[in-house]
């Protein structure tokens, strides 16, 4: 579990609202093409206020004031970032997370009540509402349920971040049907579940944000790990085709794609000799994280050999901000460089 910087959140904030300051509210309400604009003596036609960005403001990408978010995988890793991150930009949060054990499937160390308590915390510590839930997202009539429950409690769903997810290693050949069947129920369905029972939510309002983990894993193949790479491709089919249906109701839907991260889904011995055999070299037995970093950190454009939850966070503010009015369908890759490699 990696330690929360608060001091450097604290930065940035104080950095945007002194922009808005020395900028002032006259300069932030000015298109940078401002003037009437002709084709042939006919004026070209501009979209309404709601389905636009706006004009140039400071910080309008990482405002998040008066919005309630929701967090599904909230205890810890890279959802604890995004929870932690949209707080620190003004959202209130809710952070769901099973605490408990999904299936004999997964690798990792289950999350528990306590990381999740943790989490809570470090939303509050900015001074926003905070709150934890325990939900399972295979069951799709409990999150109804507690779609209600938040809509009664705080009144509106602004933004919803579906991040839960498992993985375990095992080739095809020796998987158990358990072991294809819990992963894809989970990490697809599950996230399928988390659309279906906040959407009718946003639809009702007239705006939302939808955001999916997805993960490079998604984009390409991954030696003894097919259903956890099918659950993943899975939810960027499922993203594009929401984004079709969902935008009669100005609500976006975006994929978020990290590369290698450490958290403790991917903290595993198999992870790290997979990430090795990459660089196109045989890697030792039982390699250490140093090893494992030394090998693959020189064939990462930005020379890491795997990103922090803090590196993925600040894209899922973008996207629930304002400034994303226009970004639907979309996938945002952020993976040290790996993107690079890829068609």
């Amino acid at each position: 579990m990696q330690d929360y910087d608060p001091h450097r959140r604290n930065l940035l904030i104080a950095a945007a609202a002194a922009g808005v300051a020395a900028v002032g509210p006259a300069a932030a309400q000015t298109r940078t093409d401002a003037g009437v604009k002709v084709l042939d003596g006919q004026p070209m036609p501009e979209p309404p206020p709601d389905k636009s960005a706006g004009p140039v403001r400071p910080a309008r990408g990482s405002v998040l004031n008066g919005k309630l978010a929701v967090v599904t995988g909230a205890a810890r890793g890279i959802g604890r970032a995004i929870a932690v991150e949209l707080a620190a930009n003004g959202a209130d949060v809710v952070a769901l997370d099973i605490c408990g054990p999904v299936s004999p499937a997964s690798d990792a160390a289950p999350a528990t009540p306590e990381e999740l308590n943790d989490t809570v915390g470090q939303i509050r510590n900015y001074g926003r509402r905070g709150e934890g839930i325990k939900a399972d997202i295979r069951d799709v009539a409990a999150l109804r349920e507690i779609a209600d429950r938040i809509e009664h409690d705080y009144g509106k769903v602004d933004i919803v971040v579906a991040n839960a997810a498992i993985q375990g290693w095992r080739p095809l050949l020796e998987m158990k049907d358990s072991d294809w069947r819990d992963v894809i129920e989970n990490n697809l369905n599950g996230t399928a579940n988390t659309v279906r029972a906040f959407a009718p939510k946003m639809v009702a309002r007239g705006k939302g944000r939808l955001i999916l983990l997805s993960s490079m894993q998604g984009k390409h193949g991954t030696k003894d790990a097919a259903n956890y790479c099918a659950s993943k491709w899975g939810i960027l089919g499922l993203m594009k085709s929401a984004a079709m249906e969902f935008g009669q109701y100005n609500i976006t839907v975006n994929a978020i794609i990290p590369g290698l991260v450490d958290t403790p889904l991917t903290r595993h011995e198999k992870r790290l000799t997979e990430s090795m055999a990459e660089t196109g070299r045989k890697p030792p037995a039982a390699p250490t994280p140093q090893e494992a970093w030394d090998w693959r950190a020189p064939t990462v454009p930005l020379k890491v050999g795997w990103l922090q939850p803090d590196d993925i966070s600040p894209v899922a503010v973008f996207l629930a901000s304002d400034a994303a009015n226009m970004v639907t369908g979309a996938e945002y890759e952020v993976t040290g460089g790996d993107s690079a490699k890829d068609v």
